[in-house]
């Protein structure tokens, strides 16, 4: 009786340690709630295609975090603490990371190239190495175009500040309308803590999310504030660009950015240094490894780790409805923006320049600029807008990451 009793006793402890036994604790049917979300976002990445080299492995991590007693990752490991210096000086933005090394999961592990903002300016490196800067050097008007798309960012960083939201949370939030995913992990994984009202990844969830949508967003937009006339500019050739312009390019972008922002050197630093690389034509075996190898495997990192952090309290909120829809109006007013700015470039240039290409300024490269060629083409056919719209495209990367160090200098 007593050997069945122990096993019986056995068994009940198995059951009760269990994460089954999770689901029916208190909360548990918001994981449930969150897994069934994470499945969701595995269909769109495989199904559907939306951003699937980030989103299939954001829904995983998702998926990772979710399961009750996994202990793969520990939220209040990363609430600041406060501490006296030895001077006597009170630091309350303080991480005890030996508690994470000692006793933290997996997920907290590779978090840490999250939080100490390593993963971020290594995609931006890659980014740099698989760039062509031509477009934007051959045409120098489109870093107005690339900036003016940066407008959304700073008119919602204003409207939320308005609602009353934290100058950490209006950062982060605003910082979407830069339509650029890694910078907008930097931004947020710098300034929000665990004990936030929004995390990293539903931050990371809401870019991502209207980064896959640019095709369904933008085109109205873009149709409302333009007219047929407007649409159907065709615009010349641009010039050739020398090799010696594309080499002096990253290291001057450098110099100036990150001398007049210094919080933005992180992010433009590596990007130009990427494309420095690549345009260098002596490096191709480091060129590769940031295209493909090294690229590949910070992105996994990224992915599972982001996801780690949309953890159901954060997700299964208000505060993150308002992150969806103050997201969406970052994302139309910088492209809004972009397309006003083309069409006073429209009138100042004698109607030889289609605005088409402002709505580019946002940094989801190359998909934007696809867009204006797409609707460009829907007016004339022959219409081939793609390398003109390239050039605010790939300046909106650059004013993305200097938007965010102008972020970062003002919530400081």
């Amino acid at each position: 009786m007593t050997l069945i009793q122990s096993f019986l006793d056995t068994l009940s402890a198995l059951a009760s340690e269990s994460g089954f036994a999770g689901f029916f604790a208190d909360g548990g049917w918001k994981n449930i709630i969150m897994i069934l979300i994470s499945f969701v976002f595995m269909y769109l990445a495989v199904a559907r295609g939306f951003e699937p080299l980030l989103l299939l492995p954001i829904s995983f991590g998702m998926l990772l975090t979710n399961l009750p007693f996994a202990e793969m990752y520990h939220p209040e490991f990363w609430d600041y603490l406060t501490v006296t210096e030895r001077d006597g000086t009170v630091n309350d933005h303080f991480i005890d990371y030996s508690r994470i090394l000692e006793h933290g999961g997996l997920l907290d592990i590779l978090y840490l190239g999250v939080k100490l903002q390593v993963y971020p300016p290594l995609i931006f490196l890659g980014i740099g190495a698989m760039t062509d800067f031509g477009p934007l050097i051959a045409s120098p008007r489109s870093f107005l175009l690339g900036a003016a798309a940066q407008g959304g960012i700073f008119f919602t960083f204003v409207g939320a500040a308005i609602l009353g939201m934290s100058a950490a949370d209006c950062a982060s939030i605003a910082i979407i309308g830069g339509a650029d995913g890694p910078t907008s992990i930097f931004v947020s994984s710098k300034l929000l803590t665990a004990n936030s009202s929004n995390s990293v990844g539903t931050i990371a969830l809401a870019a991502y999310t209207y980064m896959a949508l640019v095709p369904i967003i933008q085109p109205p937009i873009m149709k409302a504030l333009t007219t047929k006339k407007e649409r159907s500019v065709v615009m010349g050739q641009l010039r050739p660009v020398s090799r010696l312009e594309k080499l002096i390019f990253p290291v001057l972008v450098t110099l100036i950015i990150a001398l007049m922002i210094p919080s933005a050197a992180p992010l433009v630093g590596m990007l130009m240094f990427g494309n420095l690389l690549k345009e260098s034509g002596c490096c191709d075996r480091l060129v590769k490894t940031a295209q493909n190898e090294l690229m590949n495997i910070i992105t996994i990192f990224l992915g599972v780790t982001v996801g780690a952090t949309t953890q159901a309290d954060k997700v299964i909120s208000l505060d993150f409805g308002k992150v969806m829809i103050l997201g969406v109006v970052a994302f139309g007013l910088g492209t809004a923006c972009g397309i006003l700015l083309g069409k006073l470039m429209y009138v100042i240039s004698g109607k030889k320049i289609n605005p088409l290409i402002g709505s580019a300024g946002v940094s989801a490269v190359p998909m934007a600029a696809r867009i204006s060629q797409k609707v460009g083409q829907e007016e004339v056919p022959t219409n081939y807008l793609l390398m003109h719209a390239m050039g605010p495209n790939v300046a909106g990367v650059i004013g993305s990451a200097v938007a965010a160090g102008v972020l970062l200098a003002i919530v400081k």
